[in-house]
């Protein structure tokens, strides 16, 4: 409710052109929050709004807004002002923002920006993307072993509005090779005498630059930190990674695996952006597969249909018996798959991993055959013989779909393809082939029916 009613009032100020008390209301906002509601105007309006701000707080506020809001308002910029915007972004976000932009506006913002932040953005371009050498910042507060925590605290003040964090502070040789680390609560402390060597904290943990983001980001989670050094196959000092990067990627990882889970080519655009045919392109394949392999189905049931003409209630039950594999498939699959992610389950794991779901598919088979068995005797009036058919294939098919949902990530793990692939639509498909097949084997062995 407040949230509207800043915006209602920012947008009365913009149309009574009440410039200078919106720069004032601007000026007292989080960056955040300023960004947020510019994404919710119209372009021009947001445009508007974005030449008042301040020049302090305008990059930070650029730098929260959403691509397409980006592209409108560099393209509307002039060569200088967007110059300006480029050179007071971070660098990582500079980068990441002319990845996304066309040739032509790339090399006109490039060509009005500072040297300085010409040669930034270049090195990061230079690494592959979805690396850490692509996701870190070259602004950083980098020491010397040999001054004293007085001349420190003196290069953080004329530095450390222009790096991306100043709390942990890195200690390099003056061939950059990175030998420590400082936090800044130490440097305050500290004697102004004392010397950065010997105050420095030497167990660095440092990321390479070729590292792969997700490994990345299992690195924060693991050491617990807000920014990691980035170094090259020397120890060189190259950036850092702050957390803020770590929860995009984050988001990105798990965004891709919910894709994938759900049979879709994953994309890097949010769904708002892609277009009705790039969303065609993305599913089809997955979907046209599935529909091919799933015909394998359709094949078992015919191969069966004499027997099936015996005893024709058994193809009611057909549908309940592949679903219920399916949903015990998937909710293995999808622990598994969660927990190579988080580097919980490794390959080494398998038998253990699969004698749990062995275990707990036995007691959910059990569970579920006997509250079936009691359904399909009182409801629906099934001879005896025929109910335990269906209680026994519902046993045998949790069984083998839990161990099929969790074996299947593993494996592909192992042999270096996504294990989110082997999710939901893949496990079913095999699951619903492998349900038939049990199924009409019990019935034709404990029915006496011919094929």
């Amino acid at each position: 409710m407040e949230e509207n009613t800043v915006m209602d009032e920012i947008r009365e100020l913009l149309e009574n052109k009440q410039y200078t008390k919106l720069r004032q209301t601007l000026q007292d906002m989080n960056t955040a929050d300023i960004a947020a509601i510019m994404d919710d105007m119209e372009n021009e309006d947001s445009l508007k709004m974005f030449r008042i701000l301040p020049k302090d707080i305008a990059a930070d506020v650029f730098a929260n807004l959403e691509i397409e809001d980006q592209q409108y308002i560099i393209q509307s910029l002039s060569d200088k002002e967007a110059g300006n915007i480029i050179d007071n972004l971070m660098a990582d976000d500079a980068t990441d923002l002319l990845e996304e932009m066309p040739a032509n506006i790339v090399k006109k913002i490039l060509a009005n920006a500072s040297p300085d932040t010409r040669a930034d953005i270049n090195h990061l371009l230079r690494y592959p993307e979805d690396s850490a050498g692509s996701l870190m910042t070259v602004e950083y507060v980098d020491l010397k072993e040999y001054m004293t925590v007085g001349q420190a605290i003196e290069r953080i003040k004329k530095i450390g509005l222009d790096s991306e964090t100043v709390n942990i502070c890195y200690v390099v040789t003056n061939q950059r090779i990175l030998v420590g680390t400082v936090a800044l609560r130490y440097l305050l402390i500290k004697e102004a005498n004392e010397k950065i060597g010997d105050i420095m904290n030497t167990n660095v943990i440092s990321i390479n630059t070729m590292t792969d983001q997700e490994e990345t980001a299992h690195m924060f989670q693991k050491y617990d930190f807000t920014a990691m050094p980035v170094v090259d196959n020397e120890n060189r000092m190259i950036g850092i990674i702050t957390i803020d990067d770590v929860v995009d990627i984050i988001e990105e990882e798990a965004t891709e695996d919910i894709e994938k889970m759900a049979a879709i080519i994953p994309s890097d655009k949010p769904y708002s952006r892609i277009g009705i045919f790039d969303t065609y392109k993305n599913r089809m394949p997955w979907l046209l597969f599935l529909m091919i392999s799933a015909t394998f189905t359709g094949a078992i049931i015919t191969k069966f249909e004499k027997a099936l003409s015996a005893y024709v209630v058994l193809t009611a039950y057909i549908p309940m018996l592949m679903d219920t594999g399916g949903n015990a498939g998937s909710q293995a699959s999808v622990s598994i798959i969660r927990g190579i992610s988080l580097d919980e389950i490794e390959f080494s794991d398998i038998f253990k991993v699969w004698w749990k779901e062995v275990r707990v598919a036995v007691l959910c088979g059990f569970t579920l055959s006997v509250a079936n068995f009691v359904k399909l005797l009182l409801l629906d009036g099934l001879q005896i013989s025929v109910a335990a058919v269906v209680c026994m294939t519902l046993l045998l098919v949790v069984i083998i779909a839990k161990s099929i949902g969790c074996l299947l990530p593993m494996c592909a793990d192992k042999l270096g393809f996504d294990p989110a692939v082997m999710a939901s639509p893949m496990i079913t498909t095999i699951v619903d082939a492998v349900s038939l097949l049990a199924y009409f084997t019990i019935a034709t062995n404990v029915l006496h029916l011919n094929m």
